[in-house]
């Protein structure tokens, strides 16, 4: 291929991506034998770099930040990096696991974060697989692709619900990332990878150990994935990809064995959150979901997945609530959506967790920025049907949070006092206001 020495660093790559697509896509059965040579070039790490340093986050293991590599010099190290790889004599590290809470009180998802070299690595690396693969994974897949999103799939479920799809399987796996077998992802990496070099890369990364932190700061070091032969950290840079292409297997397989045609049913799926929408009874379906399951060696968590008949009975899908709802002036309901419960009460709790005391002595204008930061992520994400009750109650939430904090910053007794008014924190502190967005929708105008 002749490269232009006029492209920058960043255009070569977009150069190189859409040749390996254009590539993948004109023939489903290549198998591409020269890759691991384009992870350890400079452009592509420097790319890589750029994403990890956007993305931020904490340090691994080796307590290595972003600001020390700045410091220590961004070409050099990287230079480092390429080297090891091209060598052959680059080792990730372990991970480090932190605990995430859920929605559920007590219960916490299980977070790897990997070392800074590891995590551009792998993002170097998920910059070449990615247009390779993207030209295999299916239309049902939303979940962590580009010109995709959750929106998108929840969209999908409306539509299929106005069509006639009522029977719903709302599913959901035991452990997803934990429990894909590595030699099965394997057998469908080499599909498309014939370079040795590249799949060592990847397996390296799928067996590294876990360094586990209890409460007390006590660490735990272990290596299930290597010993179990299964599982891949749930935060690494390329674990959305390995997800995306094992769970294609599931999709292929209900469509190829007929199943699609005869539920008349379609799966929607966003990562290993998934459902099925069909014409045929629920219970049946599930029935086969669990089959093709067992065979994938994933375990379906039978006490969240439910049959059900939609919009009769309502269930939720990331975080919206989808089924019957009702129109404000005339009562007659319609098949929608809108932010679930649990949603609102979550951003709720975060904006409560952000006016807490410990944070008295910090700057006005900063928490106020630290809140609208907060407000304008989940009001981006939460666009979909009805939303404008959940604007309000989130508002209200927002500005008496906000003026309890002034009130004990500034020491009054009176929470309700005149200095703290609404207008006023929204027009001179520049507190953002959630409700009039909804003019802004399109849908709103219709």
């Amino acid at each position: 291929m002749i490269t232009d020495t006029r492209l920058t660093g960043s255009e070569k790559v977009r150069r190189l991506q859409t040749v390996l697509h254009a590539k993948a896509k004109e023939s489903a059965d290549h198998r591409f034998h020269a890759l691991a040579d384009k992870v350890w070039r400079m452009d592509f790490l420097l790319e890589a770099w750029k994403l990890v340093r956007r993305n931020g986050g904490s340090a691994g293991v080796d307590g290595e930040t972003i600001t020390d590599v700045k410091q220590r010099g961004v070409e050099g190290w990287l230079q480092e990096l390429s080297q090891d790889l091209r060598e052959g004599t680059y080792t990730p590290k372990a991970v480090r696991q932190v605990l995430i809470p859920k929605k559920q009180p007590g219960k916490f998802r299980p977070l790897g974060i990997p070392c800074l070299r590891d995590r551009v690595a792998q993002t170097s690396t998920m910059m070449v697989l990615s247009p390779i693969f993207e030209a295999d994974l299916q239309p049902e897949q939303y979940g962590y692709r580009e010109g995709r999103s959750a929106q998108d799939a929840v969209k999908r479920i409306h539509h299929l619900l106005n069509r006639g799809h009522h029977e719903v399987v709302d599913a959901d796996l035991s452990n997803y990332f934990g429990e894909i077998p590595h030699a099965e992802l394997m057998k469908s990496l080499a599909r498309r990878i014939s370079d040795g070099r590249m799949l060592r890369l990847i397996k390296a990364w799928m067996e590294m150990p876990v360094v586990e932190e209890d409460k007390t700061g006590g660490k735990r070091r272990t290596n299930r994935a290597r010993r179990e032969r299964k599982g891949m950290p749930q935060g690494s840079p390329i674990s959305p990809l390995l997800s995306n292409i094992y769970m294609r297997r599931f999709i292929l397989g209900w469509k190829l064995l007929g199943y699609a045609r005869q539920f008349g049913a379609e799966i929607v799926c966003y990562a290993d959150d998934f459902c099925v929408l069909g014409r045929a009874s629920a219970a049946e379906m599930l029935l086969v979901i669990t089959r093709l399951m067992d065979r994938l060696k994933l375990p379906i968590n039978a006490q969240k997945t439910r049959c059900l008949r939609c919009p009769e009975e309502v269930f939720e899908f990331l975080g919206y609530r989808i089924g019957w709802n009702y129109r404000p002036k005339t009562g007659t309901r319609y098949i929608g959506t809108r932010p679930s419960k649990g949603s609102v009460q979550s951003i709720c709790r975060r904006i409560s967790e952000q006016t807490d005391s410990r944070f008295g002595l910090m700057d006005a204008e900063e928490m106020v920025r630290r809140l609208n930061w907060i407000l304008s992520g989940w009001a981006n994400y939460f666009t979909l049907g009805q939303v404008s009750p959940a604007y309000r109650a989130i508002d209200r939430h927002a500005t008496r949070r906000l003026r309890q904090w002034f009130c004990r910053k500034h020491r009054m007794k009176s929470r309700k006092h005149v200095r703290f008014s609404d207008a006023r924190l929204r027009e001179t502190y520049g507190l953002q206001y959630l409700a009039p967005k909804t003019k802004d929708f399109p849908w709103a105008k219709a």
